[in-house]
């Protein structure tokens, strides 16, 4: 019988591990306000609105 591949699970070390790693690493990490996106908007001029008729 041959065994399925099991998934691997993610566990809470495994995040704090790699948390801790990235930050050793010089990483930071950034507060972002509740209900703000940490997305950068994108630069460039803002399309024009068409009139209605």
């Amino acid at each position: 019988m041959s065994k399925k591949p099991t998934k691997d699970s993610v566990t809470t070390a495994t995040i704090e591990e790699q948390t801790a790693a990235f930050l050793k690493a010089g990483g930071s990490v950034e507060y972002v306000v509740k209900g703000t996106s940490g997305q950068i908007p994108p630069a460039g001029a803002k399309p024009v609105p068409t009139k209605k008729s």
